[in-house]
């Protein structure tokens, strides 16, 4: 079986081991999840001619290593406007659920001095890093090596923001190509993990049970970057934000609420 994050099983996806997360083997990083339900929102019946304005995806409970039967449906039909959801079921239990905003693309003619910005540091110029707790959880997975990260500030061995430019090292689905929409939200899911503030080994978790990420246009490339920093509070909750890039400037935004518990 050739190296890929999901495998088909007839209408099921199989995660293999590049899908685990930092929490548990047992369990998947949440950019797996993320990335498989940006590419069935895409696939909803006419997906292709929208663009995917908004991902708002729910982890209901941890994600498992296990065959996943995927369910789509269109909430809201409209030719300007549309509500799509998909979701990942483990046998009878639903585990993810993502609801997708699709916008018709149209082209439309802009004024050529619009404010535009710049991408950060190219990932050529970063380096990678490991966290350090890294020992606690030293086995194959999606954090360690499913993707790629080159740190151009911060990195995961200190606390704080961190600019942290991520790609897939293999493909999503095996044997297809990973779109642009699923690298971007595989990648998103990294926002709390890169900018930590409360770490492992000072026995604190700090796990996100959803990911919203706003893109006005789709990353341009294998590299997608994240500008991400975490607020924590002394209630238990907390707030991961991340500016995302591509190699040509900013493509969007993506937010996560964050449980976090002393073990």
């Amino acid at each position: 079986m050739s190296d890929a994050i999901f495998h088909r099983d007839g209408a099921r996806f199989v995660p293999s081991d590049l899908a685990r997360g930092p929490w548990s083997p047992q369990a998947q990083h949440g950019g797996a999840p993320a990335g498989l339900l940006a590419y069935l929102v895409e696939q909803i019946d006419g997906g292709a001619a929208m663009h995917v304005a908004r991902l708002t995806i729910e982890l209901l409970r941890p994600v498992p290593i296990a065959p996943l039967e995927p369910r789509t449906r269109i909430v809201r039909p409209g030719k300007k406007v549309q509500l799509v959801e998909a979701s990942l079921w483990h046998g009878e239990t639903e585990v993810a659920r993502c609801t997708g905003l699709r916008l018709r693309r149209a082209e439309l003619p802009l004024p050529s001095d619009l404010p535009q910005g710049s991408a950060p540091p190219l990932p050529d110029t970063g380096s990678a890093s490991r966290p350090p707790w890294s020992p606690i959880a030293d086995y194959r997975a999606f954090h360690s090596g499913g993707v790629e990260h080159r740190f151009v500030a911060g990195s995961f061995a200190e606390p704080g923001p961190a600019v942290d430019w991520i790609r897939l090292r293999v493909p999503l689905i095996d044997g297809e190509e990973t779109t642009a929409l699923s690298r971007a939200a595989a990648a998103a899911d990294f926002g709390n993990g890169i900018s930590w503030v409360l770490g492992r080994t000072e026995a604190y978790s700090f796990i996100n049970p959803d990911l919203t990420v706003y893109l006005h246009r789709y990353p341009v490339g294998e590299w997608v970057c994240l500008d991400a920093v975490t607020y924590p509070q002394s209630n238990g909750v907390g707030l991961a934000e991340s500016m995302l890039y591509d190699a040509q400037g900013p493509i969007g935004r993506a937010l996560q609420s964050l449980l976090i518990e002393k073990l």
